[in-house]
């Protein structure tokens, strides 16, 4: 059998892990004194308000090699193969450690690790793929194959509504910050080989600039696998999001939209009312 593990930051709902079988491996979240674990043990808006009480962001960190062992060690007894998912090694160590169980599990020509170059749900889609491929009964080396043949095509890109987040956390200057407070801008990040890039700046109301940001992207659109879209948010306004989902479903490119909530890591580095259309090109 083949086991399709992922790291929590794939933001994947609990109702599509427990479909196709995913089981996730939670990064951690520091509050203060506090170890607490990503989807487990702290939510996104515990993390605003811990924040916003510090002036600071949690710092997060990767899981630790006992985690990883922990929860490999079952499947690997059971001669199962894994196939493994982390968040960009860009952003995080969280790889390292993975590579390190699977060594001292002597255990390397069953654990297969992919570094997603990607986030939140940009590392979902991936793990989606990976799952049906392996319920349609390919081998884990045909599986990774095509997985490191889909990475550069995913399109993973949010817009912020704050600025502040990012600031805190050592990723935008404070004067950066400060001009986009009073000008009301609203950058959109895109993910790219693996980093995170400030492209286009939009200007204005957040519920305009999410609708804007993702109407930009129609081109696009229409040379996307159409299995899915994933509409991610870090806590917006349900108006905003209805919105996003109404122009998608309008536009009958995509045979599923599914939104889903950002987890804990991604939420405490882009702050609350980020949204992001994320896809995979043909």
């Amino acid at each position: 059998m083949i086991k399709i593990i992922s790291d929590s930051t794939c933001d994947l709902t609990k109702e599509l892990l427990d479909k196709y079988d995913i089981t996730i491996l939670p990064l951690h979240v520091i509050l203060g004194d506090k170890d607490l674990l990503d989807g487990v043990t702290v939510t996104p808006d515990e993390i605003y308000e811990w924040a916003d009480e510090n002036k600071t962001t949690p710092k997060t960190s990767a899981p630790s090699i006992e985690d990883a062992i922990d929860l490999f060690k079952p499947f690997i007894d059971n001669g199962d193969s894994i196939i493994y998912f982390s968040i960009s090694k860009e952003m995080s160590t969280s790889i390292n450690v993975i590579n390190l169980a699977a060594d001292e599990l002597e255990a390397t020509d069953k654990i297969f690790v992919i570094d997603s170059a990607n986030l939140s749900t940009g590392v979902g889609h991936l793990v989606l793929e990976a799952a049906i491929m392996a319920q349609n009964g390919m081998d884990a080396p045909s599986i990774v194959a095509q997985i490191e043949e889909l990475k550069p095509r995913v399109r993973a890109s949010f817009v912020v509504d704050t600025l502040t987040y990012l600031h805190r956390g050592g990723r935008c200057s404070s004067v950066a910050a400060l001009a986009g407070g009073v000008l009301k801008l609203h950058p959109k990040i895109v993910v790219e080989n693996g980093k995170m890039n400030a492209t286009k700046k939009y200007r204005g109301k957040i519920e305009s600039v999410i609708l804007s940001y993702a109407k930009d992207m129609e081109e696009e659109y229409r040379n996307a696998k159409t299995d899915r879209v994933f509409i991610t948010h870090s806590g917006c306004d349900e108006e905003i999001i209805k919105s996003v989902y109404s122009y998608l479903e309008e536009l009958n490119i995509f045979d599923e939209i599914i939104v889903t909530r950002a987890g804990s890591v991604i939420s405490s580095h882009c702050g609350y009312g980020t949204l992001g259309v994320l896809f995979i090109s043909k």
